[in-house]
Formats: C-alpha cells, structure tokens, sequence
C-alpha cells in the first residue's frame, strides 16, 4: 500500500510564501512523475506543476515564475515552494505520483492540504 502525506499549508497573506511537502511510503520501486493539482471551490481540479523522474518540469500558465516544484528521490519527496502568492492561488493542493510497485504503475493522491490567501 502506498500514501502520499501532504503538509505546508496555511493561511498566508498576499505576496507571501508557503512550501508544500509531499512524501510517499509504501511499496515504492520507483515514481515516475510526482505533481500538484488544486481545486477551488466550484472549480475543476487543476494542473499545478509537475516533475518528471528525469528532471523535467512543467507548471501551469497561472503560477509560471512564482512556483517552483523540486524533488529529493532519495526520500520520495516532492516540494512545491510557492511565492508570491494571490487569493486567486486558495484552493485545496494535491499531491499526486505515478507509482512503480512490482510490475505495474499507479497513480496515487494525497489527502490535499488547504492554502488560502488573503488580500
């Protein structure tokens, strides 16, 4: 069984900073690409960023130069520091990885942890 525990968030005022943590435990052979959605509310869930195994990134238009995602493969762990921060940004931020166990991937979701920011 794999778990993906989220943790970072908060409530933080416009122009400020949070880092969110996501760590993985289980199972793991390998992750193929670790990322962050969020959802506000009556809003569709939304690709954040998201970093691949080999080092690639990609984020999203919306939070392009103000993000940053980063990962530490030794611990399963994946970090999302977030700068310059609008009430725009508050939403619920999920973690998700794809997921090598045995002979197959998965993709696996953490709990989500809240942001909000406040004008």
């Amino acid at each position: 069984q794999v778990h993906l525990v989220e943790s970072g968030g908060g409530l933080v005022q416009a122009g400020g900073s949070l880092r969110l943590s996501c760590a993985a435990s289980g199972r793991i052979l390998s992750i193929n690409y670790m990322g962050w959605y969020r959802q506000a509310p009556g809003k569709q869930r939304e690709l954040v960023a998201l970093s691949t195994r080999g080092g690639s990134t990609h984020y999203s238009d919306s939070v392009k130069g103000r993000f940053t995602i980063s990962r530490d493969n030794a611990k399963n762990t994946v970090y999302l520091q977030m700068n310059s921060l609008k009430p725009e940004d508050t939403a619920v931020y999920y973690c998700n990885a794809d997921i090598v166990e045995s002979n197959s991937s998965s993709y696996y979701w953490g709990q989500g942890t809240q942001v909000t920011v406040s004008s």
